[in-house]
C-alpha cells in the first residue's frame, strides 16, 4: 500500500486520473456529492488537500484534509472526510492514512488531529478510539433557512 497525494500545495489537481478513481470510494461517505464530482473537489481542494491510500491502481481509502492557525489549538490539522472502501475495511487501510495524515500534521507543528464523525457512524468511532482519538467538546451548528 502507498500514499497517491491528489493534489498540490499550491491547490492544483496533480492526479486528476486518481482523482477520477477515488470517487466511488469516497461516495461511500459522501453519496451526496454532485454528479460533476471532478469540480466538486476542484473547488474544495483550493484550500484542501487528498490523499489516496492505494494498491496498483486500485483506490483503498482516502482523507481530505486541512490545516489552520487559531486561537486555542495553534495549528489545527482537521480531516473533513477519512473513509475505507467498503470491501477493505479492518485490512488496516484506515489505520494506513491515519499514520500518514500524523506525518503530514507534525511537518506543520500541528498537536494533534482532529476530525467530526456523524453520531450514527458508530462502527466509525470505535476505530477513532483505538486509534487515539477522544471526543474533548461537543460540536453545534446553526444552519440558515
Amino acid at each position: 500500500m502507498r500514499v497517491v497525494e491528489v493534489s498540490a500545495e499550491n491547490g492544483r489537481v496533480v492526479g486528476a486520473e486518481w482523482l477520477a478513481r477515488a470517487e466511488a470510494v469516497h461516495r461511500q461517505l459522501r453519496p451526496h456529492l454532485p454528479a460533476d464530482y471532478a469540480a466538486k473537489m476542484v473547488r474544495v481542494l483550493k484550500d484542501a488537500r487528498m490523499a489516496l491510500a492505494v494498491e496498483g491502481n486500485a483506490v483503498l481509502g482516502l482523507a481530505v484534509y486541512r490545516w489552520h492557525e487559531n486561537t486555542f489549538d495553534g495549528v489545527k490539522f482537521y480531516i473533513d472526510d477519512l473513509v475505507t472502501d467498503g470491501a477493505c475495511r479492518s485490512k488496516g487501510v484506515g489505520r494506513f492514512l491515519i499514520a500518514h495524515l500524523e506525518e503530514v500534521a507534525g511537518k506543520f507543528g500541528a498537536s494533534g488531529l482532529v476530525l467530526d464523525s456523524g453520531t450514527q457512524r458508530t462502527r466509525a468511532h470505535k476505530f477513532y478510539f483505538r486509534e487515539g482519538f477522544v471526543i474533548p467538546a461537543f460540536n453545534f451548528k446553526k444552519s440558515f433557512s
